[in-house]
């Protein structure tokens, strides 16, 4: 005798109706460039409310790579990310800077919160600085990685963000400006510039908003961590001297 058994995983025909267009968007796993938010986004607030109050979930996207891009060094570009990352040392979670171009001051990172015991410095040169911050992002044993990037290719970047999503952490990438232009698979991109009245950020992409609250550009502040430092502190990364060595060949 023989029998043929229905797979558990089909619904009788009878009982089976056409889905609606309604239904197949509100479905958690569809993002649509139109809506705020589909689902649930996992932050950590960036210290800066006005640049929160735009950011879905309120915040940085955890287990994302954020590009941001400067015109120059200087522009208040570290502070963006202080409050983050004091955040996260104070609660006992590891945060890596990779290959950082100025020698961190203990002093002035404590100033702005950080728990230097939480801190990791990773002194690489250039081929190996991606493959350390790659790695510190993957493992999953950092919360937050900073990284510079003078130069990268899309590829690198794609791996990057691959890294952050497979970790959960945030993986902060410091740019030159003059790669604004150029295609980034980074779910937040932000480019810091100078204007009349500071340093100012504007926001390229984000995955998530609408197109229409990109055109915005936000006074660069922070209330979590101090915009400077006491005559007796230096900023939290220093000039080395071979740096100034290196601008005046050039």
């Amino acid at each position: 005798m023989s029998a043929v058994l229905a797979s558990p995983f089909l619904e009788p025909s009878s009982n089976r109706r056409p889905s609606t267009l309604s239904e197949v968007l509100g479905h958690p796993g569809i993002w649509r460039g139109s809506a705020e938010t589909v689902s649930p986004i996992h932050t950590q607030a960036s210290g800066n409310t006005s640049l929160d109050a735009l950011l879905p979930g309120g915040g940085w996207p955890v287990g994302s790579l954020i590009e941001i891009l400067i015109e120059n060094d200087g522009l208040g570009e570290l502070g963006l990310v202080l409050p983050a990352l004091a955040a996260l040392t104070r609660s006992r979670r590891r945060v890596a800077i990779i290959a950082p171009p100025y020698l961190p001051y203990p002093p002035a990172l404590a100033a702005a919160g950080i728990d230097l015991d939480h801190l990791v410095q990773i002194d690489a040169d250039v081929a190996d600085s991606h493959w350390s911050a790659e790695q510190c992002l993957r493992a999953g044993c950092c919360a937050a990685v900073v990284h510079w990037l003078p130069d990268a290719d899309y590829r690198q970047l794609r791996r990057l963000q691959l890294a952050a999503e497979t970790g959960g952490a945030l993986a902060f990438v410091f740019r030159p400006g003059q790669v604004r232009d150029q295609s980034s698979p980074a779910a937040l991109r932000l480019e810091i510039s100078h204007s009349e009245t500071g340093s100012c950020i504007e926001i390229l992409k984000c995955r998530g908003i609408m197109d229409g609250r990109l055109k915005r550009r936000l006074p660069l502040r922070t209330e979590s961590a101090p915009a400077t430092y006491p005559a007796n502190h230096s900023p939290p990364f220093g000039q080395p001297a071979r740096l100034l060595e290196n601008r005046a060949i050039q």
